[in-house]
């Protein structure tokens, strides 16, 4: 099985989007550099984010992504983002009415359910899981082996928070990757078992 990784950029308060659901400042650290960070040459980063960035984007498989992540995005466009082969969409209802049928998305019910086709689709590799609601699902079910973090220097007050509605204490490890970038901290926890 692959390792799963909770991830997303976040403000230094914990939220991955403010309270109208909007990201404000926390992506700008993709464009504030002067490495392309993929083939469109619209993302440039520093070079250490670059370099830790890069490699990571390297070792995903599949994603994991609520619903609400995938309304939002227009499910990009039916191309799975950032190279990733594979999208899957915990969701209680099915993809949208005329959805691209050739589209890598596979919409589930339920997080367990979820964890279990991006395992079959990664095939041994990495598989991220979005934070926010579904992230702390999967990670109070015991589902997720790292989280990972791009701290974004803003402070929201509130709104949408990384481990989406987590009431229980989950314990992390030391930080095995602690990188700063332009605008951007970059930290990965192991997930204490």
């Amino acid at each position: 099985m692959g390792k799963v990784v909770m991830y997303s950029t976040v403000s230094v308060d914990g939220f991955i989007a403010d309270a109208n659901d909007q990201p404000g400042p926390l992506f700008d650290w993709l464009t504030n550099g002067d490495v392309p960070l993929d083939e469109t040459g619209q993302l440039k980063v520093s070079q250490a984010s670059y370099d830790h960035t890069r490699a990571y984007w390297d070792q995903i498989a599949v994603t994991i992504a609520g619903r609400h992540v995938f309304d939002l995005t227009d499910g990009w466009g039916g191309t799975p983002p950032s190279g990733i082969e594979h999208v899957v969409v915990v969701s209680h209802r099915p993809a949208p009415e005329g959805w691209h049928p050739e589209a890598p998305f596979h919409f589930v019910d339920g997080v367990e359910a979820a964890m279990a086709k991006a395992q079959e689709l990664a095939g041994g590799r990495t598989v991220e899981v979005a934070a926010g609601d579904v992230g702390g699902q999967m990670l109070a079910a015991g589902l997720v082996d790292e989280v990972a973090m791009d701290v974004a220097p803003v402070v929201f007050g509130s709104g949408k928070r990384y481990f989406g509605s987590v009431d229980a204490q989950h314990l992390l490890e030391d930080p095995d990757a602690v990188i700063q970038g332009n605008r951007v901290l970059h930290l990965r926890y192991r997930v204490r078992r």
